[in-house]
């Protein structure tokens, strides 16, 4: 009888260790960022974000008894990178869920590949609407561009008073090519006139053709829906070119690089995104503060902020799931309501989208200034 007992309890043991060595495994996420390259502050920033919420969960005991690993790979801001990074994270690395990234043209490049598996996938700030019309298992905790591309509209009418604009957008950047469609739509609805069209390709250079056709239209103001890099040195050849009306853009703006390219050819120019670190709001100042700790004084933008919150909703929606199995964590995060992050409240709707608002910058004396917020 003692054998049979000891036969019968051998099979019970063995599956109640097998549990409790599953649930001290690490809970593998697999963040992927363009890390040098570029857009490498849009990485850069992002990742320290979410290097910092992942930290700071694990401080405290992680989520469901379980520290988080987290997998980091750099696409290098290069095209076909994040595919094959995806991939790699899925069926090598056996993480549970992607972070990334923050350009619109990479998460559409990932995100049919975690779709596929049905890994669930967050990008804490691709903009482009068809991010996440990609699939159930893909989520964004930003606003989308149409929101974008409307409010700067409103705001170049209505706050700088412009009538007649330039646009000059990146042909190669789905980013730039969505935003600049959602602006034009919006201008031209609410009584604006876009003059004249311009175009380049990321990488480029030299804008002064496209500049001096601008300057030939006598517009009053340019919108620039594109990435820092290009945006500091449209605006700096337009000064060389003596045009001093406003030149603004959306959150591919938003990195201390645009000043450190652009240098005085962008005071007075301005950006839309996603939340400014002089909001006093406690949980904001917490953050400000946490960041500055951790990275030697210096001061998060907007992908810092939105990386700490696509890791910090993940961890609410392992904790409400109690799993990490992948259908029950992506009912979680469709599910999410209301969760108060730095960015402000984060509710997905029923396109996987975060309804947030707005934030416009200027630059001025050489910092990045808050102007005004506007509300979806």
């Amino acid at each position: 009888m003692i054998k049979a007992l000891r036969f019968t309890l051998l099979p019970v043991l063995a599956a109640a260790l097998a549990a409790a060595a599953v649930a001290q495994d690490p809970i593998k996420v697999g963040e992927f960022a363009s890390l040098t390259g570029k857009e490498a502050a849009f990485g850069q920033s992002s990742h320290k974000g979410t290097l910092l919420a992942i930290e700071e969960l694990n401080a405290t005991g992680g989520v469901l008894g379980r520290q988080f690993e987290l997998i980091t790979e750099d696409n290098q801001s290069k095209q076909g990178e994040s595919a094959t990074i995806v991939k790699k994270l899925i069926s090598r690395d056996q993480v549970i869920a992607l972070l990334g990234e923050v350009a619109s043209g990479r998460s559409l490049e990932a995100a049919p590949i975690a779709q596929n598996y049905k890994i669930p996938m967050i990008s804490p700030s691709s903009t482009n609407p068809k991010v996440t019309e990609m699939g159930s298992y893909i989520f964004r905790v930003c606003f989308i561009d149409p929101f974008q591309g409307t409010a700067m509209a409103k705001f170049g009418k209505d706050t700088l008073h412009l009538k007649k604009i330039a646009l000059l957008t990146s042909v190669s950047s789905p980013y730039s090519v969505g935003l600049a469609k959602y602006f034009k739509e919006t201008f031209a609805k609410i009584g604006g006139e876009i003059t004249i069209e311009q175009k380049y390709s990321e990488g480029d250079k030299d804008f002064k053709a496209q500049l001096t056709a601008i300057k030939a239209a006598n517009v009053d103001g340019i919108f620039v829906p594109g990435y820092y890099t290009e945006a500091a040195l449209i605006s700096k050849q337009a000064r060389e070119l003596e045009m001093d009306y406003p030149i603004f853009g959306g959150d591919g703006w938003e990195a201390p690089q645009l000043i450190e390219i652009g240098g005085k050819a962008m005071e007075g120019t301005y950006y839309s995104t996603h939340y400014s670190p002089e909001n006093t709001s406690p949980g904001v100042q917490s953050f400000v503060k946490k960041f500055r700790a951790r990275f030697a004084g210096e001061i998060p933008d907007a992908m810092a902020a939105l990386g700490y919150d696509s890791a910090m909703v993940l961890a609410d929606a392992i904790k409400r799931a109690g799993t990490t199995d992948h259908s029950k964590l992506r009912a979680a995060i469709a599910a999410t309501k209301n969760f108060n992050g730095v960015t402000g409240k984060t509710t997905i709707d029923s396109n996987r989208n975060a309804t947030k608002a707005a934030v416009v910058i200027t630059v001025k004396d050489g910092a990045f200034k808050f102007v005004q917020a506007i509300n979806p």
